[in-house]
């Protein structure tokens, strides 16, 4: 009888703990992309990658320029003027390697901060429309992998509707 009991409250506290749950999904990504703001973040990041290239090029040049000096002039050089010239322009690749490096790394630090403002605008929409259609989980069909999602609970249309994007 005790057994039978925990059986039930089991099977009771089970199914009302399912009652209560709404799943539903997500594209964030493909709302990112649809939104008006994405066009301006494009053209920042754009604009900065020009800026971080134009850079690099100057750096560029003055190591072609120095290079080719001391090519022509490495016979008339003494043996310790051809050492340090060769450790500048050393020195001078090593920047230029570092600034490779940096400049990635500084474009994806710009790409980010501009898209920070998209990503909180669109996490508050999914919030408003998860709130007003019942959803107790949504979870983001971007990189993840599902065997199965039901169509009826995905809530990127509302989204879309919701932030005044047509498809």
């Amino acid at each position: 009888m005790k057994f039978k009991f925990i059986l039930f409250a089991i099977t009771l506290f089970t199914t009302l703990s399912y009652a209560q749950t709404k799943v539903g999904t997500v594209n964030s990504d493909y709302i990112i992309s649809k939104m008006p703001q994405m066009k301006n973040v494009i053209r920042r990041v754009e604009n900065y990658s020009k800026k971080l290239d134009s850079s690099f090029q100057i750096k560029l040049k003055e190591f072609q320029t120095k290079v080719e000096t001391f090519k022509t002039s490495q016979k008339s050089l003494s043996e310790e003027d051809k050492k340090n010239k060769a450790q500048e322009i050393a020195t001078l690749e090593q920047e230029i390697n570092n600034f490779r490096q940096n400049g990635a790394k500084l474009l994806q630090i710009q790409r980010n901060d501009s898209m920070r403002p998209l990503y909180k605008k669109l996490s508050e929409v999914i919030a408003e429309v998860s709130k007003a259609n019942g959803y107790t989980q949504i979870l983001t069909t971007n990189g993840n992998q599902f065997g199965y999602i039901d169509e009826r609970y995905d809530i990127t249309k509302l989204v879309l509707e919701k932030l005044g994007i047509k498809e």
